[in-house]
């Protein structure tokens, strides 16, 4: 879905059916949290032609991923032991008289509407049946055939009993207006149009994406770039400085208010840190305002919800809230505690120099990883936390050493001083990009008899080689050392023809 908010949303929908309670919601909008900042990765890739901005975008992409994962390790834990989130939103619900009032403004939703409703429309009856058990609805496909409906007939019954009684009335509803979006009656199964929808919209994201960098490489130049980026990364002066990065948090909140989505605000700043507009320090707490931003889409619709079902509602959407307020405090007002824009450095930095590492990166953080876990739990919470917790504690262990080598390498013992020991596999991509260049790149000009694949170790071998061959045929060829009736064969040679003198 690439929207945490469109998510909420539907766990507000859920919590009216009484389907999720509020501890069972809490994990899956971690979850979304998570989900949503696919996005701007993605975005990044877009860049990967240039090494030193592909280098910046997915380092400023994958600060919103850091920082996601790294609050997940630690509320999700703490959340089902203690229930902090539940208990917390619940006293902020018991303390206030909550009315239910009308709908959350439209702004983004206004233009954005009528272009979706005349692609695709879906039956929310349908969906809220299937997740309630409703089993006349999991036949039904989810895509709306029918708009509109009026009642045809009604009839009300009455008799004269020897007591009172009342009678209940009897209507009969029929389809009156057809829908107009594009799937109306195609014959097309909901996993056909659902594949359809999605290559189109990931060649329209790409192809709008790949404009857009084009577009800023183009007027972002010169001294136009210098001013935006001083402007925009540049402090405020002594004693108030520490004060420049919540200002960025408010921003960043203001900015995903009006689009109503944090996707699309960090995937339109990430194009701007690959070029080099906005740093990653500042990128950082813009990211941050937009987690907080995105949920107050949820927190509007939750206000807009029936009054009998208004207090779990507005709890759900309250525990989103209360999730990214705490990673924040977490992760951001210690400068050490910044520990997402270290991590995301060394990604961008492992990326710039193996860039099939983006690649795998999205497909372990965004489609392995929450496989696993997802099928570890099934399995039961003790399987669950017996496999994970031995796998992040050698992780940790793994960092720690890391980062002590880098540092304070005669704290470690001789052994741990390196990891040179070890098969090159076990701490390196070097093994693993050998592979995959020598699958993935082939020699251009290989002889018939002899084609074989080179790493991109050897590229520049092969280059220097090539510049050697290209250049022996020019010193030989000279027209100084050639007679008249030669200057045509050598010409035509050199052009790439062949002839006979």
């Amino acid at each position: 879905m690439k929207r945490d908010s469109h998510l909420s949303i539907g766990f507000l929908h859920f919590a009216f059916h009484t389907v999720l309670d509020v501890g069972s919601a809490i994990p899956i909008i971690m979850g979304s949290n998570i989900g949503t900042s696919v996005t701007n990765t993605i975005v990044a890739l877009m860049q990967a032609g240039e090494r030193e901005e592909f280098k910046r975008a997915f380092a400023g992409a994958t600060v919103h991923d850091c920082f996601n994962w790294l609050s997940v390790l630690v509320l999700l834990p703490l959340e089902a032991v203690t229930g902090v989130m539940r208990l917390m939103s619940e006293a902020v619900v018991e303390s206030f008289n909550i009315v239910s009032g009308e709908d959350g403004p439209e702004l983004l939703k206004v233009i954005t509407e009528p272009l979706t409703k005349s692609i695709i429309q879906l039956d929310k009856n349908v969906i809220i049946g299937i997740a309630t058990g409703q089993e006349v609805q999991r036949n039904k496909s989810l895509i709306k055939v029918w708009c509109q409906t009026r009642i045809t007939f009604q009839e009300n019954i009455s008799f004269a009993p020897s007591e009172n009684s009342t009678v209940p009335t009897t209507s009969l509803y029929m389809n009156a207006e057809k829908c107009t979006h594009l799937f109306v009656e195609t014959g097309l199964s909901d996993l056909a149009v659902g594949l359809i929808l999605l290559s189109s919209s990931l060649l329209v994201l790409c192809t709008c994406l790949l404009l857009l960098v084009k577009l800023l490489n183009s007027l972002l130049q010169g001294q136009v770039a210098k001013a935006i980026q001083k402007i925009i990364n540049t402090d405020f002066p002594f004693p108030f400085g520490w004060l420049t990065g919540y200002l960025a948090i408010l921003i960043g909140a203001g900015m995903t208010f009006v689009v109503q989505s944090s996707s699309v605000f960090t995937s339109a700043i990430t194009p701007l840190i690959g070029i080099g507009v906005i740093s990653i320090e500042r990128a950082y707490p813009l990211t941050l305002g937009s987690n907080i931003g995105t949920t107050t889409t949820a927190i509007l619709a939750a206000l807009a919800s029936p009054g009998d079902k208004l207090a779990a509602a507005f709890q759900v959407a309250l525990c989103h809230f209360i999730f990214n307020i705490l990673g924040i405090l977490l992760w951001y007002p210690i400068p050490l505690s910044r520990l997402p824009i270290r991590m995301a450095r060394y990604l961008g930095e492992r990326t710039a120099k193996y860039r099939w590492f983006a690649v795998l990166y999205l497909i372990l953080c965004f489609l392995l990883l929450p496989s696993i876990v997802f099928a570890l739990s099934m399995a039961g919470w003790q399987v669950l936390v017996g496999i994970c917790v031995p796998c992040v504690a050698v992780l940790l262990c793994i960092v720690v050493v890391n980062r002590l080598q880098s540092q304070k390498p005669q704290l470690l013992p001789l052994w741990l001083q390196t990891w040179d020991h070890l098969p090159l596999w076990m701490h390196s991509l070097k093994p693993m990009d050998t592979i995959i260049t020598r699958v993935t790149l082939c020699c251009r000009k290989a002889r018939k008899s002899d084609q074989r694949c080179t790493s991109s170790e050897d590229l520049p071998q092969l280059r220097e080689n090539e510049a050697e061959k290209n250049h022996a045929p020019l010193a030989q060829n000279s027209p100084a050392l050639i007679y008249d009736y030669e200057t045509e064969a050598v010409f035509d040679t050199l052009n790439g023809k062949s002839s006979r003198l």
